[in-house]
């Protein structure tokens, strides 16, 4: 192996990779605008809420698309123009894939047993995250759906969501950041939406730069310039 020697200055150069969760209609959705030269991948068809920011999106309907969508973003030169790159929503895209291993049929035309698709699934979302993620020198967003749970003393958790447990406890360890999109009303009654930057013990979020605060603003592009990436 030839040496490499890096500098932690650059590291910011690779893209900030951040994944944010939330109840449905938080507005996950309407966070990408914010991000720099967007383009959309959409497995949802839920952009109603973007209809008029004039951003650039691909519909994909299976795993095969995603990986077209990929090697696109990898290898084409109109790709280039795009300095972020938005996955709306990563928990749709697992359930896409779980049907269609739910729906194969073992050698002996049987049921495909259901551990196995789950195991499938796993495997194949999380080599997709990676490399998503992994797109040099882009900014990657990916949304997921909020799950509620609760320990053993009652208390009420909240974390992304993903079809099956092992993935849902993952997802997080994916990302540099993982921010929780919340709603709450203010003294006046009038709700007011932040993204919960770092963990309060009852909900998941974690930041991997000391320049931002618990609370930002929903403002991907101004949360970006802040760590420097």
């Amino acid at each position: 192996m030839a040496i490499q020697i890096k500098n932690t200055n650059d590291i910011g150069e690779v893209g900030a990779k951040i994944l944010v969760y939330g109840s449905a209609g938080s507005g996950k959705t309407s966070l990408i605008p914010s991000l720099p030269s967007p383009i959309v991948i959409s497995a949802e068809g839920g952009l109603l809420s973007i209809q008029d920011a004039g951003i650039p999106y691909i519909e994909i309907a299976s795993m095969d698309d995603l990986r077209e969508v990929y090697m696109w973003l990898l290898e084409s030169d109109e790709a280039k123009a795009f300095q972020s790159v938005a996955l709306d929503s990563i928990s749709e895209v697992a359930e896409v894939v779980l049907a269609e291993e739910l729906n194969k049929k073992t050698k002996d035309g049987l049921p495909m047993d259901g551990r196995k698709a789950y195991g499938e699934m796993n495997t194949t979302i999380g080599g997709a995250i990676r490399s998503f993620r992994n797109l040099p020198g882009r900014n990657v967003y990916m949304t997921a759906k909020l799950e509620k749970s609760q320990d053993e003393m009652g208390k009420i958790l909240y974390n992304p969501s993903m079809p099956g447990k092992s993935l849902t406890m993952q997802l997080p360890y994916f990302f540099d950041f993982v921010f929780a999109l919340r709603v709450e009303k203010d003294a006046e009654g009038v709700s007011q939406r932040a993204l919960m930057c770092d963990s309060d013990g009852l909900w998941l979020a974690k930041s991997r730069s000391h320049k931002l605060e618990m609370w930002e603003a929903p403002d991907l592009g101004a949360i970006i310039a802040k760590i420097g990436a």
